[in-house]
């Protein structure tokens, strides 16, 4: 295997293991800890990547074929959908939504794991 195609397993085996904890979690709300965690680690990661490949390649990665749109899509259907479910109770929590909205269209993923931490802090919090 090559060291993209060990990283690409790497991810699978990853989310298996989110989506484990995800479907065995009884918790109404779920781990802060987790999210952040994910989220800092996927930022040091896209850090690394940018560093290396520089930004560009992120349009020509989707800009390129059938398959980099698709893949692009997916992205924005991704965030789209967590978005309009988290908004919500980001609101209810008394999160400031525009500048969460404006960080996960910037940067996806990580701003949403960093968005969906800050939520479950607030939300334990006042369960407590």
């Amino acid at each position: 295997m090559t060291s993209y195609e060990l990283l690409a397993a790497g991810g699978a085996v990853a989310i298996l293991l989110v989506i484990a904890h995800v479907l065995t979690n009884r918790e109404a709300t779920g781990s802060a800890l987790l999210a952040a965690v994910l989220s800092a680690a996927f930022f040091g990661y896209t850090a690394i990547t940018i560093f290396k490949e520089g930004v560009v390649l992120v349009w020509t990665n989707h800009t390129t074929n059938l398959w980099g749109v698709q893949v692009w899509w997916d992205l924005l259907f991704a965030t789209g959908t967590a978005l309009f479910f988290i908004v919500p109770r980001a609101r209810a929590a008394g999160m400031n939504i525009v500048p969460w909205v404006i960080f996960t269209a910037l940067t996806a993923s990580i701003g949403l794991l960093a968005m969906v931490a800050r939520l479950f802090w607030l939300e334990k919090r006042t369960t407590r």
